[in-house]
């Protein structure tokens, strides 16, 4: 209810100001919800998608030390025995 309300808001208040032609009207609409939208991203913290291959190659190549450590680890444990 509370988003339906703030959308004809904005619509009232762009018949207010006197936008009639299709076009513009079609154009603020889709500025209006993409500001929505981005509002929505980012109180969900939602991260785009090159920040999302960013972080997952930082974490593939963490595993990939982590395996290494751990084989090094085990390597050093043979010798002693």
């Amino acid at each position: 209810m509370k988003n339906s309300k703030f959308i004809i808001d904005k619509l009232g208040k762009l018949f207010e100001q006197g936008i009639i032609s299709s076009k513009d009207l079609s154009s603020e609409l889709f500025n209006i919800l993409k500001s929505k939208r981005d509002e929505i991203v980012l109180k969900m913290k939602l991260t785009s998608k090159d920040e999302f291959e960013v972080l997952s190659k930082r974490v593939e190549n963490l595993e990939n030390k982590i395996k290494k450590l751990e084989l090094k680890k085990k390597a050093k444990r043979a010798k002693r025995s």
